[in-house]
């Protein structure tokens, strides 16, 4: 049993080795993972008996109709290459700078505040240097880029909580409110990006077929 995924883990679909050509570019994913498991498993610890198991994952059906809602080619698939994965990141990472920074509030006690803050951090390092890397790689990789991002701002609200890699003609790494500040997301707004709808009261569809497990599951 890995229990990382705790006792009851949803299947997950989809999904294959990534194909990279850029040394560099594997380390850093290969790293962004590594932080990434290091804080489920910070979670686990810190939640004990209140951790939910692992939803059901869909990553062939979330990223298909990902790519659709983006206008992204058909057959997007986020592991074929360095741009792809990098793409594919920047759906759920910048995501997740907004999901923390939003949750602040929402939280009591001043361990849970200070933990938040740091993995808050780590979550926009990793999308700053994404977001830095698509950049490099020229318009091809703008327009994707910007294309996620406008789809993303469609289906999580009225307000404009987003910004592309390229805007006014120039780099845009840090997508911040004129005071230079993240983005903030409730996790309504979450949910609405990762079960890829507009609609409210939807509990489950895009890359969690079944649902998120917890309190917390409906837009």
């Amino acid at each position: 049993m890995n229990t990382d995924a705790g006792a009851d883990a949803g299947r997950v679909l989809g999904g294959h080795e990534a194909k990279f050509e850029n040394k560099a570019i594997r380390e850093f994913v290969e790293e962004l993972a590594e932080n990434e498991l290091a804080q489920v498993r910070f979670y686990r610890k810190t939640l004990g008996r209140s951790a939910v198991s692992r939803p059901a994952i869909d990553f062939d059906a979330g990223f298909k109709a990902a790519a659709q809602a983006a206008g992204l080619p058909a057959d997007f698939d986020p592991f074929a290459d360095d741009m792809s994965v990098l793409l594919g990141g920047m759906l759920f990472e910048d995501v997740g700078v907004t999901a923390y920074a939003g949750a602040a509030p929402l939280l009591k006690k001043k361990e849970f505040v200070e933990a938040a803050a740091g993995i808050l951090a780590v979550e926009a390092y990793h999308m700053g240097m994404a977001r830095s890397q698509l950049y490099l790689m020229g318009e091809k990789a703008w327009s994707a880029a910007n294309a996620i991002s406008d789809a993303r701002d469609k289906i999580d609200g009225p307000e404009d909580k987003d910004q592309g890699i390229y805007v006014n003609g120039k780099a845009n790494i840090v997508p911040s409110t004129p005071d230079a500040i993240a983005f903030r997301r409730t996790p309504q707004e979450v949910l609405h990006i990762v079960y890829l709808t507009e609609k409210q009261g939807v509990s489950k569809g895009g890359f969690y077929p079944n649902g998120m497990n917890g309190a917390l599951k409906t837009t």
